[in-house]
């Protein structure tokens, strides 16, 4: 882990906030191939791909049975069972705090206006299912779905682990399908004669998961592109072995992880720099990760710090109680030295879907917002169009729109 202040500090503060999600062109050639023939020859393309790269056994229906479920849940210790209910718990006490709800206001007399809030009719939420099982990700993805009331809620998962289907079990996911990939986001986004098409596709996936969100996004709403996991951590001061923890924790994910440590304070870069490689001793994927993506940036002041901080913005920032008001871009924020970022990611409630790449610039995480629609309501008395007319016959004869005024003047003059 590298530790870098002044002008190579400033540099590579740059270099970060100009970063995206990587767009590899052989890769989405391959996937290319991959979503348009799933899109064109349905479960034959799909099930040819779900037995090439997951492991989908010849006879093996791409559906999970219901009796898959039941075992896996009898399967699972107690221990488990009992972790799984405390972290849903919260989960879907966050998501029910999210959800706006619909409402009608008085403008003016006679001039009431509000909004509607509906579900989506079908979600596909993808959970991955390689290098780790990742049982939180099913809780984070159905759980704020189920609080939004979505219809038809569908989950994809490539060598699902016991652990996992026994979550789909406790939430009462039925369409639960052994697919993942490219493959799987084509099927969702386009239908087979196995897997329903839906209307959005949520959750994190490898580089080709990514790939086909990307390409089948303007078919199939999207939550948004993520790549590798990141960590910004902002301390000037504090016990080293915390902070290094928190990268390390983030950096076992992959590789390709992006692990940053900002501070004013030289002597605190280098404790951090130096604990995080004792932790990562044994941990061969954070220990890449950090060597090749891992660095202490040293800042001037505390200003300079948090200016840093919101032009990389990261998908995990943790900060002080004080400099917490001032962070704009993250996807979720942890607050103080006792708020570990692996809390987030599995029990305290808010997503762990975030954005990567610096799309927390214009976006947080997949909330139960993402699974809802807003539709605006108006409703407008014969007086109060009297009065509001002649402003929206102005407005519009100024744009040169002659109809939008007549379909005024026309009620008015009755």
């Amino acid at each position: 882990m590298r530790v870098l202040e002044g002008s190579d500090a400033q540099a590579c503060v740059e270099t970060l906030a100009s970063r995206g999600v990587a767009d590899a062109p052989a890769l989405t050639r391959n996937v290319a191939r991959i979503v348009g023939d799933v899109r064109k020859n349905g479960d034959k393309a799909l099930l040819k791909y779900a037995r090439k790269f997951d492991g989908l056994a010849k006879d093996q229906p791409v559906l999970v049975s219901e009796e898959e479920l039941n075992a896996a849940w009898r399967t699972v210790s107690s221990d488990f069972k009992q972790a799984l209910r405390a972290a849903a718990r919260n989960i879907r006490q966050f998501a029910k705090w999210q959800k706006p709800k619909s409402w009608m206001r008085t403008m003016q007399p006679g001039l009431r206006v509000g909004q509607k809030v509906e579900p989506i009719a079908s979600v596909g939420c993808y959970v991955p299912g390689g290098r780790f099982p990742l049982p939180s990700s099913l809780l984070m993805t159905v759980i704020p779905a189920q609080i939004a009331g979505v219809p038809r809620i569908q989950v994809a998962s490539p060598r699902p682990a016991a652990e996992t289907l026994a979550a789909a079990k406790m939430l009462g996911v039925t369409n639960f399908y052994r697919i993942g990939g490219a493959q799987a986001v084509a099927a969702f986004a386009y239908g087979t004669e196995s897997v329903p098409g839906v209307h959005k596709i949520v959750g994190p996936g490898n580089s080709y998961v990514t790939a086909a969100k990307r390409m089948v996004a303007f078919d199939c709403s999207i939550d948004f592109l993520a790549g590798p996991t990141e960590i910004v951590y902002v301390a000037h001061h504090g016990d080293a072995r915390f902070i290094a923890s928190d990268l390390v924790a983030q950096a076992e994910h992959d590789p390709e992880t992006l692990a940053i440590f900002i501070t004013k304070s030289r002597r605190l870069a280098e404790n951090v720099a130096r604990e995080a490689m004792k932790m990562a001793a044994n941990n061969p994927i954070a220990m890449q990760s950090l060597k090749t993506r891992g660095v202490a940036l040293v800042a001037d002041g505390s200003d300079e710090a948090m200016r840093w901080a919101n032009a990389v913005g990261g998908e995990h920032i943790t900060v002080s109680r004080e400099d917490a008001p001032s962070i704009i871009s993250a996807g979720s924020i942890f607050v103080g030295d006792y708020s570990p970022q692996s809390l987030g990611d599995y029990a305290s409630g808010p997503n762990h879907t975030l954005p990567t790449g610096n799309v927390a610039k214009y976006r947080g995480g997949l909330s139960v917002l993402d699974y809802l629609k807003i539709m605006t309501v108006q409703e407008v008395s014969k007086a109060a169009l009297k009065k509001i007319g002649p402003t929206v016959t102005l407005l519009a004869e100024a744009e040169g729109l002659k109809a939008h005024a007549e379909s005024v003047r026309v009620r008015l003059a009755k």
